[in-house]
């Protein structure tokens, strides 16, 4: 959910009013834009990595950026880098969770030489096909890049990266070198998210 770092959970919702955990289920208007910016809907969102074989028929273990983990396994196509052509669709065959990541096999990979051709490459899709969340609901990459301020009208910096901890998500918000760690708490200090203008409001001490 930025170019996030690769612990990031790019397809993680985060809580707005009246919500608790994440949830699902439509499809984003791929016609929406950002004032002055880009389609983010047309945008390739990475969600995960090959990161190794399993077995002699084809099957990879990935490790997913999405929250929880398995949901990678609800997208189709996949889109897989390659070094010669840029990306590629790749279907999923069939797969599952395993241990802290999940195992696939893709459509057209059935050999353990294809499947360690995979290795390393990572794994997107397009924005669109995540599911619309309620309103007051966003994703970690939804929020990559936008213009922080408090309350008060002061200018915090940019969302350059999320991370979860124990209680909550925290926002890293960077500003000429200087990067403030603001909780992602709706209500308390997040106060508003206008993602068509590209800003969040938060009551925060400019001072921290």
């Amino acid at each position: 959910m930025l170019e996030p770092q690769p612990e990031g959970f790019f397809h993680k919702a985060l809580g707005g009013p009246g919500e608790g955990e994440a949830a699902p289920d439509k499809r984003h208007d791929p016609q929406t834009t950002l004032a002055g910016k880009p389609d983010p809907h047309q945008e390739r969102v990475v969600v995960g990595r090959v990161s190794g074989v399993l077995g002699l028929c084809g099957w990879v273990r990935v490790f997913s950026y999405t929250a929880p983990r398995d949901h990678l396994l609800s997208y189709q196509p996949l889109q897989i880098e390659s070094p010669d052509v840029g990306w590629e669709d790749w279907r999923i065959a069939e797969g599952a969770p395993q241990g802290q990541g999940i195992v696939l096999r893709l459509e057209g990979c059935t050999d353990r030489d294809q499947a360690e051709r995979l290795m390393g490459r990572q794994i997107a899709v397009w924005r669109w096909q995540f599911p619309v969340l309620p309103e007051g609901r966003f994703y970690w990459s939804d929020l990559l890049g936008l213009r922080v301020v408090t309350v008060a009208g002061v200018d915090l910096g940019v969302v350059e990266e999320l991370f979860e901890t124990g209680a909550n998500d925290v926002l890293v918000v960077e500003a000429q070198g200087k990067k403030r760690m603001i909780p992602f708490l709706w209500g308390t200090v997040v106060m508003s998210v206008d993602l068509n203008n590209g800003s969040m409001a938060v009551a925060w001490d400019p001072d921290f």
